[in-house]
């Protein structure tokens, strides 16, 4: 009688994502896989630099090491659900980064930058009140890949290739999500965009948007060295109790303090940028443009007067064009930098996360304890 051989099944193997990895990252793992870890600078360019996802187009390559990586490594990149483009230029794409989830990317053209505005999380778990994201829900953390390839994404759709021309000047984690609630990817993406195998750009030009989570901030400081822009958006604790939750954790009395550590032995130009959107009759009054001149002191920063975009079932208003004058005037009086950010695309779905609340909602809480990376939970 014959014996019948027994077929073991060949195991697939879990392809490694190379978007998301950092430098460092990156040179690890080509160490682990045998090759010379100058190889991770290499394919780091045709990734970030050409925008290449294909290894068969890595030409300086070895035909064996692209087969290799074809094996055990891929470029992952998310497909765009919509695109919407505003008279005035600025371009919001929906992108699919899972069969359930959606984020938000936008870019903002303007005379002598471009600024992409991307996302770290799927929906927000602060529950902002003025905020249209933080009306949806938290649904998860995005990983490394799934933030970088805002900007990969981004330069495909704008028909460019940053080694060779750069539309895209700043980025600001300033999306859906609360970045510093998500430091462990990130912190790497940061790297990554101004990695000069990369994207190369200036830590002038990478600005982290947070709305105060000050143990997080304190983390920027020692192991990151980028921009800070602060939502605070209210000048007493009674009022951002109710704007930005986050403060009854944070109080403005912690969060000034880890401001001034931020800029604490840096370059002499650094500063932090202070978020303030105008909401009528709410934050806008002169007392509440003396309570921040106080607040604000000494710390070397400019305040960005943002006027409030409405969103469906808001019941905030938008500042008069008197009351913001009014407002910056006085902050001005007393020495202070202040711009008032110019509204943009007002006829698409302009307020963040508008577009990803129409196309998917998902106003249900599904996660109602968050925890940073380093372990603090909210």
């Amino acid at each position: 009688m014959r014996q019948i051989e027994e077929v073991v099944p060949t195991q697939e193997i879990t392809k490694v994502d190379l978007l998301g990895m950092d430098r460092a990252a990156m040179g690890a793992y080509f160490t682990e896989i045998g090759e010379k870890p100058f190889r991770a600078t290499q394919v780091m360019k045709w990734i970030h630099q050409f925008g290449v996802a294909d290894f068969d187009e890595m030409t300086n390559l070895s035909k064996a090491l692209r087969e290799k990586l074809k094996r055990v490594a891929h470029v992952r990149t998310p497909k765009i659900v919509e695109e919407q483009r505003s008279t005035d230029g600025t371009i919001k794409w929906l992108l699919e980064m899972d069969n359930k989830n959606a984020v938000e990317v936008v870019f903002i053209p303007e005379k002598n930058r471009g600024t992409l505005c991307i996302s770290s999380q799927v929906g927000c778990a602060l529950e902002c009140t003025f905020c249209s994201t933080g009306q949806q829900g938290f649904n998860r953390n995005l990983e490394n890949w799934e933030i970088i390839a805002q900007m990969w994404v981004a330069n495909k759709a704008l028909g460019c290739k940053p080694k060779e021309e750069r539309i895209i000047s700043n980025v600001v984690f300033m999306g859906m999500g609360e970045p510093l609630l998500n430091v462990k990817h990130v912190f790497p993406v940061a790297r990554i965009l101004m990695d000069d195998f990369a994207y190369g750009l200036s830590k002038r030009r990478v600005t982290i948007s947070t709305s105060g989570v000050v143990p997080a901030i304190d983390m920027i400081k020692s192991e990151l060295d980028v921009s800070l822009a602060i939502s605070l958006h209210a000048t007493n604790d009674a009022l951002r109790d109710i704007l930005v939750p986050i403060n009854k954790k944070y109080p403005i009395a912690e969060l000034m303090p880890s401001l001034y550590r931020y800029v604490e032995g840096g370059h002499s130009k650094k500063h932090v940028t202070i978020e303030y959107v105008m909401l009528d009759k709410v934050n806008d009054l002169t007392e509440h443009a003396h309570e921040l001149v106080e607040i604000l002191g000494d710390l070397p920063c400019k305040v960005n007067l943002i006027p409030f975009n409405p969103f469906p079932n808001t019941d905030y208003r938008r500042s008069s064009n008197n009351a913001i004058h009014r407002f910056r005037a006085i902050l001005e009086d007393k020495g202070l930098k202040v711009t008032v950010r110019k509204t943009r695309g007002e006829d698409i779905d302009a307020a963040c996360g508008q577009l990803a609340g129409k196309v998917s909602d998902r106003t249900k809480r599904t996660q109602h304890v968050v925890e940073l990376d380093s372990g603090i939970k909210l």
